[in-house]
């Protein structure tokens, strides 16, 4: 097997498990430890994986992403069922923000079920998936792109969040520890931030999985959104801490569609 095949189907692996053996590789693909080593090395430098001792992971760490391509692969009757939830939110008339991320491109794409709408996106997927339906005013920031996260980001597309407001935006997030809501890139958590800041009702997204994990910078308090939208139960302890809060989690419907 040549080399971009073998690797394509490591990130096929890690797509479908979250993590990988590195015996395990060697053995499957029938190559050297060493081999697995590069493999592995090259795609971490590309920002597809994380190195772990003894094989890699797709999962977030406190500094660490996995890219978008492999992320909009993963749960989707997770995302379906929460862009169902999120989109009752959405009224015809609206001026809607939506953040980069996978979930949020679904989310996007389910809007023109609301025309007219207004929507503010950084979100590539959002802004393909838009920019020919009628209803829709389409505001898109531009910016500089970042295929890691299929956004548009930096001091451009800060400078246009700065200038506008919007009825609600839509924010997710890899990961959320006690009560605070955190990301593990700097010029995303300005760009979610602003985003938070310039609209009316706020909403988190999140998956439940993500629920006791914190990443490199902190976003805001999970006590700063209107909405927290996740697709199940989190474990007690977690639940606990957000009662004894006063937080109320919004749990999305089964969406049968999506399984």
């Amino acid at each position: 097997m040549k080399r971009e095949s073998r690797q394509q189907a490591i990130m096929d692996l890690l797509v479908a498990e979250g993590n990988v053996d590195l015996d395990s590789l060697a053995e499957r693909f029938a190559v050297s430890r060493m081999t697995i080593h590069r493999d592995l090395d090259e795609l971490e430098s590309a920002g597809l994986l994380r190195k772990v001792r003894g094989g890699a992971t797709i999962e977030s760490g406190t500094r660490f992403e996995s890219d978008f391509r492999f992320r909009e692969r993963q749960g989707g009757a997770a995302k379906s069922a929460m862009a169902t939830e999120a989109l009752d939110l959405v009224e015809p008339g609206m001026t809607v923000m939506i953040n980069d991320g996978s979930m949020a491109a679904l989310l996007g794409e389910r809007l023109t079920a609301k025309r007219p709408l207004t929507v503010i996106t950084n979100n590539a997927a959002v802004i393909d998936a838009l920019k020919a339906e009628a209803g829709i005013t389409l505001i898109a920031l531009g910016g500089l792109y970042s295929p890691k996260f299929n956004a548009f980001l930096g001091k451009v597309t800060e400078e246009a969040l700065e200038s506008l407001r919007a009825d609600i935006a839509f924010i997710s997030t890899p990961g959320v520890s006690g009560l605070e809501v955190f990301h593990m890139d700097e010029q995303v958590v300005r760009a979610k931030r602003l985003m938070m800041d310039k609209a009316r009702i706020r909403c988190l997204v999140v998956n439940h999985a993500r629920f006791g994990h914190a990443a490199l910078y902190r976003l805001g308090a999970l006590a700063e959104f209107d909405h927290i939208i996740t697709d199940d139960q989190p474990d007690a302890r977690t639940a606990k801490t957000f009662r004894d809060a006063g937080l109320t989690l919004t749990i999305a419907r089964k969406d049968e569609a999506a399984e």
